[in-house]
């Protein structure tokens, strides 16, 4: 974070920290020298460590817009105000409460940000509302906006994460777009750094890409066969002129699983960038192949919003009948069941190649061409026993599923004769699929192909 006065503090801070507990390091030195040695050690650490705002510190009882000094620094709440009420969700005594169409503001830049997460939730007894994260990297000049709109439906608070990836200065605005005088809770807000080359760092426990980025996938637009999308309780690389993803990414756990049902809301992605194709509902009609679910719908079972978020068409493949209702939903049936077992659960799903048979006969693509039938469906699970520091758990032992199936509609039920390697299916589509493990433990559990 930019703030001279409270670098110029730490520095000060940290001079004296470092004069008496590592004085032989700096004996060499200069005076001057330590002190510049000592704000480029900070101003690296600044860069390498999450923001966070969890609303406990600042004072603001009132909807009129106005400053607010929290622990980040000042914000602009318009609409908006600092809730303590039994009636507010929050993690603590405070979080922020906001009605109608209003917004809580940075007026300050952070040095990039990989990840955005936030937690969210209805204020009392109110009804749901949609809410948005906005993004400046010009001083709060013009904002886009980043991520799909969330829906805020559950009275308890529920994460939201954003993928950023971009390591220009850049300032948030959280903006509430529907729902009336409903109100919303916002709390723990958490920017994650973006590394020196933009790419972001490695994200927390349940994040569904903690395993990594298979291909690299970017928010950049120009990128349009290889585009990142943040759909909250899944993410994706989306290739704009196969109309499909690349790859899905999520995480289970036995929250996930609940008792809301299967929406069937099958609708058109509006979140896609302008001008591009939005595959619809009713696209795959007539055609032999199914909407296949890439996240499914079974695995979002805790609210309608997760439910209904995998209805949309940017998480559908053409996929043959049998393929979809038997094979991979048996699949689908036994990784649910690892998770109530006491597990939980990584799971990245892609397919690649051109051409695969319906019951209507094979096809290379459907709907006049503006969706790709792919030839192979991909899948690779990781399991852990339930716990924390998930990234640093995987190791040469822990037991990681591939599965790679033809996309034909003569296809064996038994999901178990599909299973490969990873690096078998990292060497069909080119991805690096479990990116973010230590490549020494990447080298072993990619290579073993599953026989439990």
């Amino acid at each position: 974070m930019r703030n001279n006065k409270r670098l110029l503090s730490m520095a000060f801070l940290a001079i004296i920290f470092f004069s008496a507990c590592k004085k032989e390091s700096l004996t060499d030195f200069s005076a001057a020298e330590k002190t510049a040695k000592t704000v480029t050690e900070l101003t690296a650490l600044a860069r390498t460590a999450a923001i966070t705002e969890n609303f406990e510190s600042g004072t603001k009882t009132a909807y009129a817009i106005a400053n607010v000094t929290l622990s980040s620094g000042s914000w602009s709440l318009d609409d908006a105000l600092i809730g303590n009420s039994t009636s507010d969700r929050k993690t603590g005594t405070q979080s922020a409460r906001i009605r109608n169409t209003g917004i809580l503001n940075m007026n300050f830049d952070v040095d990039g940000a990989s990840t955005v997460t936030i937690n969210h939730a209805v204020y009392g007894t109110d009804g749901s509302s949609t809410w948005q994260l906005w993004v400046s990297t010009n001083a709060g000049s013009s904002y886009a906006q980043v991520g799909s709109t969330v829906t805020t439906s559950s009275t308890t608070l529920q994460s939201a994460s954003f993928t950023i990836n971009n390591a220009a200065n850049l300032r948030l605005s959280i903006r509430k777009v529907s729902g009336g005088t409903n109100r919303i809770n916002i709390d723990d807000i958490v920017i994650n750094p973006a590394s020196g080359g933009g790419g972001g760092t490695v994200p927390g426990d349940d994040d569904n890409m903690l395993m990594g980025n298979p291909s690299n996938a970017t928010v950049d637009i120009v990128n349009t066969g290889n585009y990142l999308m943040d759909k909250t309780y899944y993410k994706m690389s989306y290739h704009r002129d196969r109309g499909t993803p690349n790859w899905t990414s999520w995480h289970i756990k036995s929250t996930d699983l609940g008792s809301t049902a299967r929406q069937d809301d099958f609708r058109a992605d509006a979140t896609l960038p302008s001008g591009w194709y939005q595959v619809g509902s009713t696209s795959y009609s007539g055609s032999g192949f199914d909407r296949g679910h890439q996240c499914p719908s079974a695995d979002r079972t805790a609210s309608v919003a997760a439910n209904s978020s995998t209805f949309l068409m940017t998480n559908m493949i053409p996929q043959a009948p049998n393929n979809n209702q038997q094979t991979w939903a048996n699949l689908e049936t036994y990784e649910r069941s690892l998770v109530t077992a006491g597990n939980e659960v990584y799971i990245i799903c892609g397919s690649y190649g051109i051409g695969g048979t319906g019951s209507s006969g094979s096809a290379n693509t459907i709907n006049s061409g503006h969706v790709t039938v792919p030839s192979n469906v991909w899948k690779v699970i990781v399991v852990l026993s339930n716990g924390n520091n998930d990234l640093s758990r995987v190791t040469t032992s822990t037991r990681v599923i591939a599965v790679n199936t033809p996309n034909i509609n003569t296809i064996n039920s038994d999901w178990k004769t599909y299973r490969v390697s990873v690096n078998s299916i990292e060497a069909a589509t080119g991805y690096d699929i479990l990116s973010n493990v230590p490549t020494a433990v990447q080298n072993v559990i990619e290579a073993v192909v599953d026989n439990q």
